[in-house]
């Protein structure tokens, strides 16, 4: 192969050539796959938040072991499930105030 930038000969798998420096379309890094269960989690995270909370704890944790994509997502799912859960939370004390004021 040759360099886009000086023209001369470079090794098939060069990622820049030596002679200028200059990045050479030899190897490229390949895309990380995105973990599964970092989208099932951040989808569940609407639905179920106990269970889109649990599948992105644990799709967090995979990607850090497996260097996979997925992070941001993972992490979207913990936010939304924690603050569905917040809220679930208020309006159950809300709803057990008002209770006991009938009561």
């Amino acid at each position: 192969m040759y360099c886009k930038s000086c023209g001369k000969e470079i090794s098939d798998n060069a990622y820049i050539c030596p002679n200028c420096g200059a990045k050479a379309g030899g190897m490229q890094q390949a895309d990380k796959k995105t973990n599964t269960l970092s989208i099932v989690g951040f989808i569940l995270a609407f639905l179920l938040p106990i269970a889109g909370l649990i599948c992105s704890i644990i799709a967090r944790k995979q990607i850090q072991e497996r260097d996979e994509g997925g992070a941001g997502l993972a992490l979207a799912g913990l936010i939304i499930s924690i603050v569905e859960l917040v809220i679930l939370l208020i309006y159950i004390i809300i709803v057990i105030a008002a209770i006991a004021m009938v009561l």
